[in-house]
């Protein structure tokens, strides 16, 4: 099991605060082994560190009278979304309170003809599309998991969709959020577009709760298309899937999901979803627009994949086979498990310009055939982001030790490209090692940024920034 690094903890400010916030909250307290287990665990290969107690915020009141009194102390918080993120961002290497937002699910305000809402961070993409689908207007940014919007924006998320529909950066209007004194701030309002201040909405963005806690969020929405067109189609190599890719971006073909299977994925997909497809390197792609729009696009991609050796394309616009092929991709985490029952799944992804994305992926793969890895890999290949699941013998020193030697040189490598060492699951624990290399000069400067908004680093400490590089005195 990967070694962790422990903070020191302040012991007597963590007992001051629970007793306080057990006077406080009541029911809302919980001090159980196996809440506060399950409130540091997270979709992970990592250990778990966990907190001393968790608190089911109800109001962006209640979030903020936790932070003042851990602020007090100098007690550590860590906010809680849905648990499904994949590098450590729940862990709590000092102890301290873990803050559940799950309770705080409104959706306060549908704006439909300016084509957006305001909801509460406990509310899940799901719950806000079903909620929307009515009304003709959907929110895109689609990372597989029904993660809580809140924790969408805090790791800066993307997914299926972000070919066409961009990541959370690019569909926040503004934010309400807690700061480490207790401060409530909102960074905006809903108009489209200002030129007003610093950019404190994607400042928070992607600060993985190391800033401050997300309370509000006000989201672009988009119009259901008229029509949805889903396509797959086979290719001999990984390398031929990807030169496809490239050829469908650099054509200006307005696909909005463009998905790759590798021929381990598909295998897996086939067991677990019930599907025949070809045990091949696999595109899964999406196209919105009018009837007429979403066939000539699949078409158009139909004569991209037949010239880089494309076969058995096929298309549909029914909505229960769309539904299945995205569902199978969705399920893919799990559906990976079967391939080597009992295991341990050590996700990770990188990003590479997409001029790039073959020879990374290529190379990716090989690399895992030569260290022995059992690693299907899937992307957001549209923009350059693709993910390998290394499949572990739980307790195995060597192998992890294995897989950790490749992802250091994955990440290498992506950096090497002018890429990154993640495209989407963000920093957390697992990639801190990564930042300094990535950033280099910048990490200073986003050491001061930290320092200068939670001097007394209680905002989820330990994660993103590498110790070195918090100095509250600077």
């Amino acid at each position: 099991m990967a070694k962790l690094t422990t903070l020191p903890r302040n012991e007597a400010g963590i007992k001051t605060v629970v007793e306080a916030l057990k006077d406080r909250f009541q029911d809302q307290l919980h001090t159980s082994q196996s809440l506060r287990e399950q409130h540091g665990h997270t979709t992970t290969w990592l250990p778990n560190q966990l907190p001393d107690a968790v608190v089911f915020a109800r109001s962006t009141a209640d979030v903020a009278e936790v932070v003042k009194l851990c602020a007090a102390h100098k007690v550590p918080v860590i906010p809680f979304g849905t648990g499904s993120s994949l590098e450590g961002h729940l862990n709590a290497p000092a102890g301290g309170i873990s803050i559940d937002l799950s309770q705080m699910d409104q959706i306060k305000a549908v704006h439909a003809s300016d084509l957006d809402v305001v909801v509460e961070p406990g509310v899940t993409r799901e719950q806000l599309n079903t909620h929307l689908r009515d009304q003709g207007l959907f929110f895109p940014i689609d990372p597989g998991a029904n993660a809580s919007l809140g924790g969408m924006a805090a790791t800066r998320a993307s997914g299926t969709n972000a070919v066409r529909y961009g990541t959370m950066k690019d569909n926040i209007l503004s934010l309400e959020a807690v700061m480490a004194d207790g401060s409530i701030i909102r960074t905006g309002g809903r108009a489209k577009k200002s030129s007003a201040g610093y950019d404190l909405t994607r400042l928070l963005i992607g600060s993985e709760g190391t800033l401050g806690i997300i309370t509000e969020l006000t989201l672009r929405l988009q119009g259901i298309p008229e029509a949805i067109r889903s396509a797959r189609c086979s290719f001999p190599t990984v390398e031929a899937a990807c030169e496809a890719v490239m050829m469908t971006i650099q054509y200006g073909v307005p696909v909005a999901r463009i998905e790759l299977l590798d021929a381990l994925s598909v295998k897996a997909a086939n067991e677990y979803s019930k599907l025949d497809l070809p045990e091949v390197p696999l595109l899964l792609l999406e196209f919105h627009g009018s009837d007429a729009g979403v066939v000539e696009q699949s078409d158009m991609f139909a004569s991209i994949a037949e010239e880089c050796g494309g076969t058995d394309f096929a298309a549909t616009s029914s909505a229960e086979e769309r539904n299945k092929l995205w569902q199978a991709r969705h399920d893919m985490y799990w559906a990976s498990h079967g391939l080597r029952p009992g295991c341990q799944g050590l996700s990770t992804d990188v990003c590479v310009p997409i001029s790039r994305l073959a020879e990374a992926v290529g190379r990716a793969r090989a690399k895992a055939e030569e260290m022995d890895l059992i690693a299907p890999m899937v992307g957001h290949v549209g923009d350059g982001n693709f993910h390998a699941l290394l499949l572990l013998e739980p307790g195995n020193e060597v192998e992890l030790a294995r897989a950790e030697t490749y992802l250091s040189w994955l990440a290498d490598m992506a950096i090497d490209m002018e890429g990154t060492c993640t495209g989407e699951h963000g920093i957390g624990q697992g990639k801190r090692a990564y930042l300094a290399q990535e950033m280099g000069e910048a990490l200073r400067f986003m050491g001061l940024v930290k320092a200068g908004l939670d001097p007394n680093n209680i905002m989820n400490p330990g994660k993103i920034m590498p110790d070195s590089h918090f100095h509250a005195d600077d």
